[in-house]
């Protein structure tokens, strides 16, 4: 008899074991180019809740704009384990030696907002339509200074959304002789960087009459430059649909924002980790749509959130 017990108790004991086990549910990483811009930490807050709504956890990384320091984040989560990682790269070049790294140990990538260079070791892209951004604001331009004029660029070159963004604009401006490129340079999608860089490209060119904008932060530094120079009536483009921008656009400080929704990209990302993980087949990239918001149509979308 007790024998018996001592292997009733054995069995429930092994049985409980895999119980919790099974309850602990699937553990995801994400790493993003930086937590200092508001976009990513909606966007992580999205997936966050996706991924606690089934039971599962997410372990959060920021890498401060530092690409050797995600590609050492991608690894660590590689060690600890994480059944997919969310990744929005640093440098969508540099990162490859994490890619990597993940692919050896068959963990997938969902690349989120950011495309990488070396698509084939990522399982999924979900970004905006980052050329239809550049596109929009290109457009806009055309419609409100068909004259045209001498054009600023702050862009991000070391990842793929700002090349997009940045090069279907520059297309819109090759294809009218009216509009001139005077000044290129970088911001890194950083106000505290895009706000000098505007100074000293001020002090060479003040008879600009557009400002293309990488994203927000961008265009909210150029807008604080031009201020302290009290500089009016510069159009003033970005991309992501803050609420600071749409705020801006409101109140006449910026002239459009190409939205972008950092919301519906987490939560597609999340489905499509889900699928993967699932052994179901999905498409290699998925864009989300975007939309230009000016002052003809910012109550529509209200400048209290994101869309």
């Amino acid at each position: 008899m007790k024998k018996f017990f001592i292997l009733f108790l054995a069995v429930v004991l092994v049985v409980c074991s895999f119980g919790i086990a099974g309850a602990q549910g699937k553990k995801f990483g994400a790493t993003y180019m930086t937590m200092n811009n508001p976009f990513f930490g909606v966007m992580n807050d999205a997936i966050k809740a996706a991924v606690e709504a089934n039971g599962d956890t997410l372990i959060t990384l920021d890498p401060a704009l530092d690409a050797v320091k995600q590609i050492s984040q991608i690894e660590d989560m590689v060690a600890q384990g994480v059944d997919a990682i969310f990744l929005n790269p640093v440098d969508w070049q540099a990162v490859a030696p994490g890619l990597m790294a993940a692919h050896e140990a068959g963990i997938p990538i969902i690349n989120v907002d950011a495309a990488v260079y070396d698509e084939d070791y990522v399982a999924c892209i979900v970004a905006s339509d980052n050329l239809a951004a550049g596109q929009v604001c290109g457009e806009d331009m055309l419609k409100r200074l068909p004259k045209g004029g001498k054009v600023v660029i702050l862009g991000h070159p070391t990842t793929k959304t700002g090349i997009d963004r940045i090069a279907n604009f520059k297309k819109v401006v090759s294809e009218n002789s009216q509009f001139t490129i005077v000044a290129e340079d970088s911001s890194e999608g950083q106000l505290e960087i895009a706000m000098p860089k505007m100074e000293n490209i001020i002090q060479a060119h003040p008879d600009m009459a557009v400002v293309m904008c990488v994203n927000d932060p961008t265009a909210r530094g150029v807008i604080q430059a031009l201020k302290a120079a009290d500089m009016k009536g510069v159009l003033i483009y970005g991309v992501d649909g803050s609420p600071d921008a749409k705020k801006a656009i409101k109140e006449g400080d910026m002239t459009g924002t190409a939205a972008q929704s950092p919301i519906n990209i987490g939560k597609i990302g999340v489905e499509m980790a889900y699928k993967i993980l699932a052994g179901e087949k999905v498409d290699k990239h998925i864009p989300v749509p975007v939309q230009l918001i000016t002052i003809e149509n910012v109550d529509k979308f209200g400048v209290d959130g994101w869309q």
